[in-house]
């Protein structure tokens, strides 16, 4: 813990100059506080017995100083609330920062174990709950402080008897927070956990909307959300039983103070050791130790929402990239597309089978290559090892001759170009979403690879063309125009190694033909993988790789394979049956 709120205080260090002024008024804003029952006790005990006009005198100044502190306590709250909120916000926009970049650097190993729901809910609301932590928690504190403690420095001047009476019970108050407070903790932390979860839920249910309404199990969807979201309020329920005893049972304990104050000034005044002014005084006082209390009682909720926030912030913040750049990785330049496979294995860190086991694969520059199997082989694991989107168990990958882990993850990925089989677009316009494959091209460029891709006269019947919104994850297109989008951004990226997993899978017959062409003209003299089922898009391939569970079992042309008839005759037969 200690080590967690030391990372979490240097988060004030951009803001240091705010975060002091701040505190500095907020120490100002309690010490004017603590002079109004000072001015009662002086015109109780002393302006009283002055005469008429000397008396008088004296309570205007006392207002005008009184109405200069309440200005001066006006200005400091307003830079409290103000400067120091945007400090809080300002904190919360480089922790959100902070941690969307390291999303970025995660792999897909992490993001095959996750749900997106969760990973929004640490970007948002716990992140929220943090810098209200921040930005109130230590104003809060130092404010509390310098009541209790002025407060306290007062009262024993006033009257040491009444001061044990006040604050004899502050040690049992002090135990009773202490072991509320662990337990407010664990119940905190639970319903992050389960808000997170639900979360989770409606991302999935929303995003998978049209599934649920074409099965009609929206009865079934209500169903699941009501089983989390009980489980949520089972958790709620928990930790607010906690926080009901704690603050009933600190209420009850600021309220027995003054009881007991009361107590001993009444006995203190009737045995003559206080007098009624000194009293009143101290009653006064009693609330201004009181209320710091209840505001340290709304802080450790506070506190606790914050705290347990961060946990999960610094979950996700300590978690460390798989896939790191070496520190002295060099830009891959001019590719010619030459790759090979060194004995590479893969498996996942679940701690199951290998996926790929020694595989031994060189491909030449320029070379078309078509990779078949059954689902579950590893095809699209053995493409995504090439651009490092999952980090090799063991052996080598060399592009050129160089080992991909030499080069910056930049550099390798900017020479190769991916059409997955999941077709992801982005909301926005078309034209932005192809533009997404080279940040800096012109309308020119992007409508050529449009025009490439077969996607130009499907975006020119939109009447907004190029400019046409496409929606959340392309909702507005069918599947086959999604694909070919996907296809145009690869086209306009132009890059030197070509990977296409299942790229024409959702094309009809002539968009297919059309693309297959564009495919095969692009493909010239660039080192070309195409994960495929349909016999058009292998049949032309310089070579095909036949993968099994055992590996590459075969490789060669179509008509090599066809002759050796072996695994790949065997799954063609099939195919034309």
């Amino acid at each position: 813990m200690k080590d967690n709120l030391r990372k979490l205080a240097g988060y004030y260090k951009p803001y240091i100059g705010t975060f002091i002024i701040d505190m500095i008024f907020a120490m100002m804003s309690a010490a004017v506080t603590l002079v109004i029952p000072i001015v009662v006790r002086f015109i109780t005990s002393n302006v009283i017995y002055m005469e008429k006009n000397a008396a008088i005198q004296s309570i205007i100044v006392l207002v005008a100083v009184l109405v200069v502190l309440v200005l001066l306590q006006a200005g400091c709250n307003y830079y409290i609330s103000n400067y120091g909120h945007v400090m809080g916000a300002k904190i919360e926009y480089d922790m959100r920062a902070e941690i969307f970049e390291h999303y970025q650097k995660l792999s897909f190993m992490f993001y095959d174990d996750q749900k997106v729901g969760q990973l929004l809910s640490r970007i948002t609301s716990d992140l929220f709950d943090i810098t209200e932590l921040l930005h109130h928690g230590p104003e809060n504190i130092v404010i509390s402080f310098v009541k209790i403690i002025g407060a306290l420095i007062i009262l024993g001047f006033i009257s040491p008897w009444l001061t044990l009476a006040a604050f004899i019970l502050v040690p049992f108050m002090l135990v009773y927070a202490y072991r509320l407070n662990r337990k407010m903790k664990r119940a905190f932390r639970r319903n992050r956990e389960k808000i997170a979860e639900i979360n989770a839920g409606i991302e999935d249910n929303l995003s998978g909307i049209r599934v649920v309404k074409s099965f009609a199990n929206e009865d079934i969807e209500c169903e699941k959300f009501k089983h989390g979201n009980d489980a949520f309020l089972d958790a709620k329920k928990d930790s607010y039983h906690y926080m009901g005893k704690y603050h009933s049972g600190l209420t009850a304990f600021t309220t027995m103070i003054n009881v007991m104050v009361i107590a001993a000034g009444g006995v203190g005044i009737t045995a003559g050791l206080i007098n009624i002014t000194d009293f009143i005084t101290f009653l006064l006082y009693i609330n201004v130790f009181t209320d710091p209390v209840k505001v340290l009682i709304d802080f450790t909720e506070q506190f606790q929402n914050g705290y347990s926030g961060y946990e999960r912030f610094r979950e996700i913040m300590d978690i460390e990239p798989d896939i790191k750049e070496k520190e002295n990785a060099v830009m891959l330049e001019n590719v010619k597309g030459t790759i090979q496979f060194d004995n590479v294995s893969f498996k996942y860190h679940d701690g199951g089978s290998e996926v790929l086991s020694d595989i031994n694969l060189s491909v030449d520059a320029g070379k078309y290559v078509a990779l078949v199997g059954a689902s579950g082989v590893g095809k699209t694991t053995l493409c995504s090892l090439i651009p490092r989107f999952y980090e090799i168990s063991s052996g080598r990958i060399l592009i050129d001759g160089i080992d991909i882990k030499d080069v910056t993850l930049k550099s390798l990925r900017n020479n190769i170009g991916v059409v997955q089989q999941d077709v992801y677009l982005f909301m926005g316009t078309i034209k932005d979403n192809i533009r997404y494959g080279k940040p800096a091209a012109t309308d020119e460029e992007i409508i050529r690879a449009a025009k490439n891709a077969n996607a130009h006269d499907f975006i020119m019947s939109f009447p907004d063309g190029y400019d046409t919104d496409i929606g959340q994850r392309g909702v507005k297109l069918s599947g086959g125009q999604k694909q070919r989008l996907s296809i145009a951004r690869v086209f306009l990226k132009n890059p030197p190694i070509l990977i296409f997993d299942e790229a024409t899978s959702s094309l009809d017959n002539e968009s297919e033909q059309v693309v297959q062409e564009s495919l095969e003209k692009l493909a010239q003299n660039r080192t070309t993988f195409v994960i495929a089922h349909r016999l058009t898009t292998i049949e032309n391939a310089e070579e095909i790789l036949m993968l099994t569970e055992n590996g590459i079992e075969e490789r060669g042309t179509h008509k090599e394979l066809m002759e050796l008839d072996g695994a790949y005759a065997a799954m063609v037969k099939v195919h034309k049956s």
